[in-house]
């Protein structure tokens, strides 16, 4: 402590207001009232001591635990969209909802105000997020739903920049776009499972169902998030699919496969499994030091039958608050959590930073959100005619966004107050 107070050491004196005037405009300040009874307590205490910087973490915590956005409801929004489908060239056809005739707009017009916290969640702002993550990385791991959210954030980004296409891969399922002004990369992983699987052989009808190995990850994305010091992974909507299930090389089972002598079970068996590998190759990644986000399941939302049984989604607002999810969904997003926090546990143990993006209630209230017909000419033949599991853009996915820079603005708060106990010790 005599060093840091000394007149021999000025950077570190410097670095120390530096890094407090930075907690200040994260907000903590604010956060803080109930814990401190001065809201100017940092611009009077030039040198905090020890004892102040953990309890102000302490406090930074309670706060956090008690304001629990995910858990809240929807509310107008008459400011929004941000941008629109003539704005963003990010938006694919399957989710341009207004180009295909879609003639109701107020599904785009609303917001989440979550309970129990002193303020509302914050509407995206991209200038303060691209500041926040300047020179760094950002992977969007999983399926087409996965992309839809990557999507939408390049779209909300469009207000203050475009990438450039910075591509190593000449897949569309691998890309690699940089905002060059920021030094900030984005990449989606097409990983339908998150572990290895085999797509069926559309020439071989004796076995046209996936091939699953719960027990390896998919390499295509585990060998590259060393690159990235933000992952955000999901899986959701093909594991409804008829795979066979493998666990060491061999068939230990099948989800409605209809092969003899195989045991069936239900989808949750493989979605628990392909989790379960998924987190353990996170936390034996030699090269992975950044944060992984976990975001939760987005159900579908057809009713009146099955995707290919004339299911369809034509409500025109959210989902009142007591409004029950269904019972797969449920299940599947409590297997996410149960798997989440298992894995959790040993990333604490290992030093390493797990984070969940709970968004599965607040997208179970949006049944309004999907393209239904509007994806599409009415005349075109696709397999999805009444599209209820991706999202129109502009609409509620955008909201994922307001929730990701909440939460990586939490981890700002977390390191900066790390940083500065550290030089107080």
């Amino acid at each position: 402590m005599e060093l840091l107070h000394s007149a021999k050491s000025p950077s570190k004196q410097k670095l120390l207001i530096l890094v407090t005037i930075s907690i200040s405009l994260f907000t903590i300040i604010p956060l803080l009232y109930p814990f401190v009874e001065d809201p100017n307590f940092f611009l009077k205490q030039q040198h905090p001591s020890q004892t102040s910087i953990v309890k102000l973490q302490d406090s930074v915590a309670a706060t956090h635990k008690r304001c629990d956005i995910f858990s809240g409801e929807w509310v107008p929004n008459p400011e929004a969209p941000y941008y629109t489908n003539t704005t963003c060239w990010a938006i694919h056809e399957h989710q341009n909802c207004m180009r295909f005739g879609r003639p109701d707009t107020d599904f785009i017009k609303w917001k989440w105000r979550p309970h129990g916290c002193e303020n509302d969640l914050p509407v995206f702002d991209p200038l303060r997020f691209l500041e926040t993550v300047r020179g760094k990385t950002m992977a969007f791991v999983g399926d087409s739903v996965s992309r839809n959210h990557m999507q939408s954030l390049i779209c909300l980004l469009s207000q203050v920049e475009y990438p450039v296409d910075a591509s190593v891969n000449t897949s569309d399922y691998f890309k690699r776009w940089t905002y060059e002004t920021y030094n900030f990369t984005i990449a989606p992983f097409w990983s339908t499972h998150l572990v290895k699987s085999i797509e069926p052989d559309p020439g071989k009808t004796e076995h046209s169902v996936f091939d699953l190995y719960l027990d390896e990850p998919d390499e295509r994305w585990t060998a590259e998030i060393g690159d990235f010091d933000y992952v955000i992974i999901s899986s959701g909507h093909w594991h409804f699919r008829p795979m066979v299930y493998y666990e060491n090389n061999t068939i230990v089972g099948c989800r409605y496969c209809q092969l003899p002598n195989i045991t069936d079970f239900s989808m949750f068996y493989g979605y628990r499994k392909a989790f379960r590998t998924a987190f353990k190759a996170i936390l034996e990644s030699e090269t992975f030091e950044g944060v992984m986000y976990l975001r939760t399941f987005l159900p579908s939302h057809f009713e009146g039958g099955l995707w290919n049984e004339g299911g369809n989604c034509l409500r025109k607002g959210p989902y009142q608050g007591n409004e029950t999810q269904d019972e797969v969904t449920r299940k599947l997003h409590r297997i996410q959590v149960e798997e989440f926090e298992r894995a959790e546990k040993e990333a604490k143990r290992r030093g390493k930073r797990f984070r969940l993006l709970d968004t599965t209630r607040a997208m179970w209230l949006r049944p309004d959100g999907h393209p239904s017909r509007y994806g599409h000419l009415p005349e075109a033949n696709v397999s999805l005619y009444n599209d209820c599991v991706h999202w129109c853009l502009p609409g509620p996915i955008d909201n994922l966004n307001d929730f990701l820079l909440a939460m990586i603005k939490r981890e700002e708060e977390k390191g900066l107050l790390a940083q500065v106990r550290k030089m107080m010790s």
